[in-house]
């Protein structure tokens, strides 16, 4: 599905830049002039929020996401949830909103404790609360809790989404345009979730052409409400110096201003892509080595 959904997005860009048009008015218009956005704090194992947070705030944002927790057990003491809440309350407390990603790693004993314990800071959205596979355990989880529930980079299709439309279970969908089918399925399921008055954020810690196509269908879909960047994503930066406005000759079209980024106004997807630099990395680029996590007695756990 990750190559399809390259070659679906490449094929829109194609047929726009023939049209000399923006994509998003082949997909019926745009329905807003600029996108509500929020980028990331902290790392795999959260830390040292507060600096990230004032960083991010500084340069326009005005809602982060964070992970959670770090790697926690099935079972893990009650304890190990109090840093959470207070890494959300320093956060909330800058003036910033912010989602918390449980990024799948917590068990369904652990996640209603988390939820619970998050509720009274109203967070914006709480992330893959367990992983998609646990259908009916995230049902369960949002009739206990009043966060909005948020997920969906790992459903790769309208099928895999529906189930969760179906029962109610969830209020923001987080779909990945990079693997769910690209522009093309990415609309459909958006159309399918607005049926059911559930919003749609897509997923996109990722580059620039997947952050521009994943902007071209948020301009004209009625049930977006806010766009992921991977700008400074501690992915990025633990690679090295390549962020999202590498890659792209005009990197202003990313500025930040109030939590919102301007609509993309060129033809096709909206950016214009430095293929020398793009060349020039790809010599030397190494292979992204998938992580994980262990706990202390040796086990795999949920990264």
């Amino acid at each position: 599905m990750s190559a399809l959904s390259g070659l679906d997005i490449a094929l829109w860009d194609l047929l726009s830049r023939r049209l000399n048009l923006p994509l998003h008015v082949l997909l019926g218009g745009a329905v807003r002039h600029k996108i509500r956005v929020y980028s990331w704090i902290g790392g795999d194992r959260p830390d040292d929020v507060e600096a990230a947070a004032r960083e991010r705030y500084a340069q326009g944002f005005r809602a982060v996401k964070m992970n959670a927790t770090s790697d926690i057990d099935w079972l893990d003491s009650p304890s190990a949830l109090a840093t959470s809440v207070e890494r959300c309350r320093t956060v909330k407390s800058l003036g910033l909103d912010v989602g918390l990603d449980f990024h799948g790693r917590l068990h369904k004993p652990m996640a209603k404790q988390l939820a619970r314990a998050l509720e009274p800071h109203r967070p914006l959205f709480i992330e893959e609360p367990l992983l998609s596979e646990h259908s009916e355990g995230i049902r369960q989880l949002s009739s206990l809790t009043t966060i909005p529930i948020a997920l969906g980079e790992r459903l790769y299709s309208r099928w895999d989404v529906k189930r969760f439309l179906h029962d109610t279970s969830v209020d923001v969908l987080q779909p990945d345009i990079s693997h769910c089918g690209g522009i093309s399925e990415i609309c459909r399921i958006a159309s399918m979730a607005e049926a059911y008055d559930v919003a749609i954020a897509p997923h996109c810690p990722l580059g620039p052409i997947a952050l521009a196509a994943c902007m071209q269908v948020d301009m004209c879909t009625p049930n977006f409400t806010i766009q992921e960047m991977g700008l400074q994503i501690h992915y990025n930066t633990e690679a090295g110096a390549y962020d999202i406005l590498n890659y792209v000759k005009d990197p202003s079209v990313w500025d930040v201003k109030d939590g919102y980024v301007e609509g993309l106004k060129g033809i096709g997807l909206g950016i214009e892509v430095d293929e020398e630099e793009v060349r020039s990395v790809a010599k030397t680029a190494g292979a992204w080595a998938p992580k994980g996590f262990l706990g202390p007695d040796g086990s795999i756990r949920e990264w």
